[in-house]
């Protein structure tokens, strides 16, 4: 009986495994997930962003940010050029520019929406066995999928559904020489753009955001045209989009019927059941009010570059950049454990030099207490220490003032030795670094070479012409001079003139 007993339980132990598997599973994934966690993580790590969306009849820009997973809309403007159509890259990268500056948004990324007239998107399958390499088997067939080659285009795709046999893509593309005429406008402004995304790409961000996440096909229904997208998963999917032919409601109703039966039949196919949305140009209240529950929402401006600016921050959506040309940038590894760890280590060695030095200051403490102890005799000697300190203090005072510049008797007493008998003075100015005189003299070119001679001047001229005085029969000069060993002109003077202080007058 034992025999079987034991034989039954090994042949229940797949079994046993099995669901102690699925009971570890929800666990294990959790402390993985721990583990792994980034600190780079979309979901905590902050983030700005700038959204200029280009449209038909404008252009707007949105500036928002993100901390915590949760966005908020800083400012927005909307432009509308006096010429119609669409504006001209010039205008879109000066006003872009003053608008930066008034958002103060240091260190945001900047993205560039395009209007969906600019851009083709298509929906294809293609089969599983290129999954490996779809970056290159879409730019090789990229000409097949879309209007345009690979080296004519901007492009990017996202993969909506795959299965073992096909994979289903969404493939966005825009003329290359369209583009580069607003990136190259806003470049030489100093507005470097990190994006370009697509205006229903945008809006469906912010759709999908208003109602919770959930796939949502939408259209946006203006005067003489209309457009609109299916988003499922975050992503782009497909889009519609053209103008009226009819002019009454029920016929403009039933082209948009018919324009988006292509979007329900993919969504179909993909087997999803998006809800549907439908907005007309700045009367959607309903749409505002539910972006109000979900981010902070203080301007009612154009859509497409709030949309621009919660794709670019939301954490959810699977964002496309045209710019990458289906190149997608390798995920950065986790460091969030490693960051702890480094931390960890890093207290250890802290405390480990910090240690002896607490047990140092302790009896350097000590030292301090017995001192204080000692009462009135420490005290006296402090009082001699200072008095000492504040006579070395004025010594020093006067070595410096003596050192820095000649004494101005010095200077008066020299004048008095160089100048002739038969000269006198009748104005004397002496800054810091010169000397200037003025008077009279039987011949003033004679005291130059005297004063030149002296040990204290240097760099001696007229400073203005001199000319003979008839009724004193004298010369009228105005001779100027530098001091020699003033703090002015030390790092002028000539290395054989560096000596310092006058030789011959020394400061007592």
């Amino acid at each position: 009986m034992r025999e079987i007993a034991a034989i039954s339980n090994l042949k229940n132990l797949p079994v046993l495994i099995s669901q102690w598997a699925v009971r570890l599973r929800v666990p294990v994934r959790s402390l993985w997930s721990v583990l792994t966690f980034s600190a780079a993580d979309e979901r905590i790590a902050p983030k700005k962003d700038i959204c200029i969306a280009l449209d038909h009849s404008g252009f707007s820009i949105a500036y928002g940010t993100r901390f915590m997973s949760r966005i908020s809309i800083k400012s927005a403007r909307s432009f509308q050029p006096e010429e119609q159509g669409y504006p001209q890259p010039v205008d879109v990268a000066s006003s872009s520019a003053l608008a930066f500056r008034e958002f103060s948004a240091m260190g945001a990324g900047i993205t560039l929406s395009i209007p969906k007239a600019w851009a083709t998107v298509k929906t294809v399958e293609i089969p599983s066995a290129v999954r490996k390499n779809l970056p290159d088997v879409i730019a090789y067939e990229l000409d097949r999928l879309t209007p345009f080659s690979h080296d004519e285009a901007y492009y990017d795709f996202r993969v909506l559904d795959e299965s073992p046999d096909k994979i289903t893509i969404t493939v966005v593309a825009v003329k290359a020489s369209l583009l580069s005429r607003y990136l190259e406008a806003l470049r030489d402004k100093g507005i470097e753009v990190s994006r370009v995304t697509t205006s229903l790409s945008g809006i469906g961000a912010l759709y999908g955001l208003a109602h919770k996440g959930k796939d949502v096909l939408f259209t946006e229904m203006h005067d003489d045209n209309y457009e609109g997208a299916l988003y499922i998963d975050g992503s782009l999917a497909g889009a519609l989009g053209d103008s009226f032919a009819a002019t009454d409601e029920k016929s403009k109703a039933d082209e948009i019927t018919a324009g988006i039966a292509p979007l329900v039949a993919l969504a179909g196919k993909l087997r999803r059941s998006p809800r549907f949305v439908a907005h007309t140009e700045g009367k959607d209240m309903a749409l505002q009010e539910l972006l109000r529950t979900k981010i902070d929402l203080n301007n009612q401006q154009n859509l497409s570059a709030l949309g621009g600016v919660v794709e670019s921050l939301s954490p959810k959506t699977r964002k496309m950049d045209l710019l990458k040309k289906g190149r997608q940038g390798e995920a950065k590894a986790p460091i969030a454990v490693t960051v702890i760890f480094i931390l960890a280590i890093l207290g250890l060695g802290l405390a480990y030099v910090i240690a002896p030095l607490e047990a140092e200051e302790e009896k350097l403490r000590d030292i301090e207490r017995q001192i204080k102890l000692k009462g009135k005799a420490i005290k006296d000697v402090e009082m001699i220490r200072k008095e000492m300190d504040a006579v070395n203090n004025e010594i020093t005072s006067i070595n410096d003032f003596k050192n820095k510049e000649p004494m101005y008797v010095a200077i008066l007493k020299e004048l008095t030795d160089i100048l002739p008998r038969s000269a006198w003075l009748s104005r004397v100015r002496i800054t810091g670094s010169t000397v200037e005189i003025e008077g009279y003299a039987n011949s003033a070119t004679e005291l130059l070479p005297r004063l030149e001679a002296s040990q204290l001047f240097r760099k001696t001229e007229f400073t203005a012409p001199t000319y003979r005085d008839a009724r004193k029969n004298a010369d009228r000069f105005g001779i100027k001079m530098e001091i020699k060993g003033s703090e002015e002109n030390k790092g002028t003077q000539p290395k054989e003139e560096k000596k310092g202080i006058l030789p011959k007058y020394e400061k007592k």
